[in-house]
C-alpha cells in the first residue's frame, strides 16, 4: 500500500477532496489559494488556513518569534494573491511540554507582531500538547466577489508579471541546510528573506482595484510551480523571457557552482505575487503597484498552447513542474 511519501502532498489532497461533498455553487473552487462563502450576490466571506511545523518550516537559526511571525506571513501571502485584506485570525498551537514560559511568550509576541504588521488582529484559538511545534492559523476577511483575483482567467497575450526578484530564499536555505558558501557582503541579504519573509499584501490590494489582473497566485512553492498552477487553472501556457534573478543569487551561484536560474525557478518559501495582466491595463496595474511602494516586473506572456517555455537569449527549454512538496524526499 502506498504511503504519503509515495503519494506526495498534492496527491494526498486530491484523495481527501474525493471523499468530500462539494458545496453547491462554490464561489472559489478547491485548489485556489483561499476559500469563500457567499454572504450575498456581491460579497464573499474569505477564509484561509495554513500550518507551520517546527521540523519542516523552521530552519536553524530562526527564533521562535520569527517562526511565529512567519506562520502569519504564510497565510497573509495567500490573501495578498487574491487581493483580499485579512481582518481577524484564529491560532491553534501544538506545543511540546518542555517549552518554557519565556519561549511561549516569544511565540505569542511573534504572532501578534505578524498580525499587526498587516493590520489584523488575533481574536482566539486553541492550544494542545504535541511532539513538535505546530502553529496553525486561520484568517478571515471580506471581499467584493468581482474584486477577488483567482488562479483561473488568464488569456493568450496577457502579460505575465511578478512583484520582485527570485532566488534569495533558495540560496539562503542552501547556506543553512547544505552549508553552501556565501561571503559576508551577501550572506545576510540571502538569509533575511528566510528569517523575515514579507507578504505582498499592499501590492495585492492595489492590484485588485484595477481589474487588470486575470489570474494570480503567490510563489511560496516556487516560481516554476506557481506558473504551472496558473497554467492548469486557466488552461493556458506561458512564454517566459525574463526571470528576475536577484544579483546576490547570481553571485552566490557562481561561488558554489550552481545555476542561478534553477535557484530562482525551483526554490520555495518566496512570497512574491505571480500574475497575468490584461495588456491594455498594464500601465494602470504598474501605476497602482508603484503607488504603494512596490514593483511590477514583466517576465513574459500567456500563450494558447499549454506548455511553459523559458526563452533566454534565443535558447528555449521547458520549465519543469518542480517545487516544494510536503511528504516527498527533498
Amino acid at each position: 500500500m502506498k504511503t504519503l511519501r509515495d503519494l506526495g502532498e498534492r496527491k494526498a489532497i486530491e484523495l481527501i477532496l474525493e471523499q468530500l461533498d462539494k458545496m453547491p455553487k462554490m464561489p472559489i473552487p478547491f485548489g485556489d489559494d483561499v476559500s469563500a462563502y457567499p454572504l450575498s450576490k456581491k460579497q464573499l466571506f474569505i477564509l484561509k488556513t495554513d500550518m507551520l511545523v517546527g521540523e519542516t518550516d523552521v530552519p536553524k537559526g530562526m527564533s521562535l518569534w520569527q517562526a511565529a511571525r512567519k506562520a502569519v506571513v504564510m497565510n497573509v501571502s495567500d490573501f495578498a494573491a487574491k487581493g483580499v485584506k485579512p481582518l481577524v485570525m484564529l491560532v491553534s498551537l501544538g506545543l511540546p511540554k518542555n517549552i518554557t514560559q519565556e519561549e511561549l511568550e516569544e511565540i505569542a509576541k511573534g504572532l501578534n507582531a505578524g498580525a499587526r504588521e498587516y493590520e489584523a488582529f488575533i481574536i482566539g484559538g486553541d492550544t494542545n500538547e504535541a511532539s513538535d511545534l505546530i502553529i496553525s492559523l486561520s484568517l478571515f476577511g471580506l471581499a467584493k466577489r468581482d474584486y477577488v483575483m483567482l488562479r483561473s482567467g488568464a488569456k493568450p497575450d496577457d502579460v505575465v508579471a511578478v512583484t520582485g526578484s527570485f532566488g534569495k530564499t533558495s540560496a539562503g536555505l542552501k547556506i543553512l541546510l547544505e552549508n553552501c558558501k556565501a561571503p559576508m557582503d551577501i550572506r545576510n541579504t540571502l538569509l533575511e528573506p528566510v528569517y523575515m519573509p514579507k507578504a505582498r499584501l499592499k501590492e495585492g490590494l492595489a492590484l485588485s482595484t484595477t481589474k487588470a489582473v486575470t489570474s494570480a497566485i503567490d510563489s511560496s512553492d516556487g516560481l516554476a510551480w506557481s506558473l504551472h498552477e496558473l497554467s492548469k487553472a486557466s488552461n493556458v501556457g506561458f512564454l517566459i523571457e525574463n526571470v528576475p534573478v536577484a544579483a546576490e543569487t547570481v553571485k552566490f551561484a557562481k561561488i558554489n557552482g550552481l545555476n542561478p536560474l534553477d535557484l530562482a525557478l525551483y526554490g520555495g518559501e518566496e512570497y512574491e505575487l505571480v500574475l497575468t495582466i490584461k495588456p491594455s491595463l498594464w500601465a494602470k496595474a504598474e501605476k497602482a503597484v508603484k503607488s504603494v511602494g512596490g514593483n511590477l516586473v514583466k517576465i513574459g506572456r500567456v500563450t494558447a498552447k499549454r506548455q511553459i517555455i523559458l526563452d533566454v537569449e534565443g535558447e528555449r527549454r521547458f520549465i519543469e513542474p518542480r517545487g516544494w512538496e510536503h511528504f516527498r524526499k527533498h
